[in-house]
């Protein structure tokens, strides 16, 4: 049975700035994968600083709101990052002024591969889909226990199937190892990173539920990723 009180199709306050928030961060994690930083020995890109946040609010919304309003916003964020590559590729075609020397670095940010572009946004569609998918499932079957326990195997999850479908068509021609060994450490460090800061994502469980007055159950129904209206 699902535990709403309040109409399932309204959308709160609360609900459209977690999903503000999972867009902005969705978008800035792509503008921030061409910084490259040294943890150590390991390279990293910017992105891994902001793109977990995505997975930590898919979980708060699957876990307060179902994982129906989860699909919609996941497939807002899609949409509005194909809306922002597409707008950067018209800007870069533009005549720049001959007084502005910038072009080159404009052009390091947001000329990006297609190929790549194709792979973030099919992994970053499919790995949280998942995330909540499962999110979703285990809820139901532990009757709302455990809420820490689902998130990290959801993360786990969704991050492992954003991995396999990033790195083969982005890095296509790498070796095993080597894609492997990024894989592997991509979704470890993602993993730790929402691990450290899961109990401020459950301090936020918490307080949306009591605010909401909301805990919803996904009982019976479709989990057809493309019916993203049904709410």
């Amino acid at each position: 049975m699902e535990q709403n009180i309040v109409d399932r199709r309204a959308l709160s306050v609360s609900f459209m700035l977690m999903a503000i928030v999972f867009n902005v961060c969705l978008i800035a994690s792509n503008l921030f994968e061409t910084k490259l930083f040294m943890v150590g020995n390991i390279a990293l890109t910017g992105g891994v600083i902001i793109f977990p946040v995505s997975y930590i609010i898919n979980d708060c919304l699957v876990e307060v709101y179902g994982y129906r309003k989860a699909r919609l916003v996941i497939w807002t964020g899609f949409v509005m990052n194909f809306f922002v590559v597409a707008m950067a590729q018209i800007v870069r075609i533009l005549p720049a002024a001959p007084f502005w020397d910038g072009g080159p670095h404009f052009d390091y940010v947001f000329a990006m591969a297609p190929r790549v572009t194709l792979a973030s946004m099919l992994a970053f569609l499919c790995g949280s889909t998942v995330n909540a998918w499962i999110m979703s499932r285990m809820k139901v079957a532990s009757r709302g226990k455990r809420f820490s326990v689902r998130a990290i195997v959801s993360s786990v999850g969704g991050e492992t199937v954003d991995s396999l479908i990033f790195f083969p068509i982005a890095f296509f021609g790498l070796g095993v190892k080597e894609m492997a060994s990024l894989m592997v450490t991509q979704i470890v460090l993602k993993t730790l990173y929402e691990i450290i800061i899961l109990p401020v994502t459950g301090i936020v469980v918490r307080k949306l539920k009591k605010y909401e007055n909301m805990d919803t159950f996904d009982d019976r129904i479709s989990y057809n990723p493309f019916k993203i209206f049904d709410i």
